[in-house]
């Protein structure tokens, strides 16, 4: 009995962790897919099919929504205005929101049609070892760009190139926030700008995948029996994306992205090497 107790603590503690893995690592450019894997791999878990990483990611798409709530409701609020009064001065959001729209269709279309074949040849502890250091490489690049672009100077191709590299970010180990930076950046977006439009453009992306995916929430075999570590992983990841966040605009505002870089060229290999 006391080793069955020990047991099942152990087990929501590995849990907790893949969900603070999840939650932390998902805003920064560090690819919190590629953790996930990794974290998986190290405590022992073979988690089957795509609920868990569905349930963490929700709750990391809640976070975002918490934080980006004002610009949200803007958008909304101009969007609308534009649509219906042709106002002026809401058209820079509704164009905006055009740019959203675009961006999302990449990684959207890549998604459904590559789902499968990622899943059974790229989501393995290798892939990620070596997909971190490209995270890295192309972190390093842009560390000391400082674009010019505000919200309201994008264009249809800003919107494209980003969203194509939302759309590399399916393979496990590239962040996703890492490429959608990199590129926008890329293309002389303010760094302001960059974070806003890259965290914007998760948010449909995360919806969608939600949405698809709700059926195999539902008919996961395993959720019954792992109801309660699940719970866990969910809030544990909701918090850390929160604070994650947070402090990455921080992070971003000061524009000291070269560690992130210097992070993922020494976790990539010792990846791929110890794994």
């Amino acid at each position: 009995m006391e080793d069955l107790l020990v047991t099942d603590f152990l087990t929501l503690l590995k849990y907790l962790c893949l969900g603070l893995f999840q939650g932390f690592t998902e805003p920064i450019p560090i690819s919190s897919s590629g953790h996930l894997e990794i974290a998986q791999h190290f405590f022992g878990l073979d988690i089957k099919g795509l609920s868990f990483a569905l349930l963490v990611n929700t709750a990391s798409l809640l976070a975002v929504l918490l934080i980006y709530r004002e610009d949200i409701m803007r958008l909304i609020r101009n969007g609308l205005a534009y649509i219906t009064t042709k106002d002026k001065q809401a058209e820079s959001d509704f164009r905006f929101i055009i740019y959203l729209i675009i961006g999302t269709i990449p990684a959207g279309v890549i998604g459904i049609l590559l789902e499968d074949f990622i899943d059974m040849h790229l989501a393995n502890i290798k892939t990620v070892g070596i997909t971190l250091i490209l995270t890295g490489l192309a972190l390093w690049l842009i560390r000391n760009l400082r674009g010019r672009k505000n919200d309201a100077e994008l264009s249809y191709k800003d919107a494209i190139i980003v969203g194509l590299a939302q759309a590399v970010a399916l393979i496990p180990g590239i962040s996703r926030s890492g490429a959608t930076i990199v590129a926008a950046m890329g293309l002389g977006m303010k760094q302001e700008t960059a974070l806003r439009f890259s965290f914007l453009l998760y948010i449909p992306v995360s919806a969608g995948g939600m949405i698809l995916g709700f059926n195999d929430i539902l008919t996961d075999p395993n959720l019954s029996e792992y109801a309660i570590p699940y719970t866990i992983a969910f809030v544990a990841s909701l918090v850390a994306s929160y604070f994650s966040l947070k402090w990455f605009m921080n992070i971003m505002a000061k524009g000291n992205l070269k560690y992130f870089a210097i992070y993922c060229f020494i976790v990539g290999p010792l990846v791929y090497f110890l794994s």
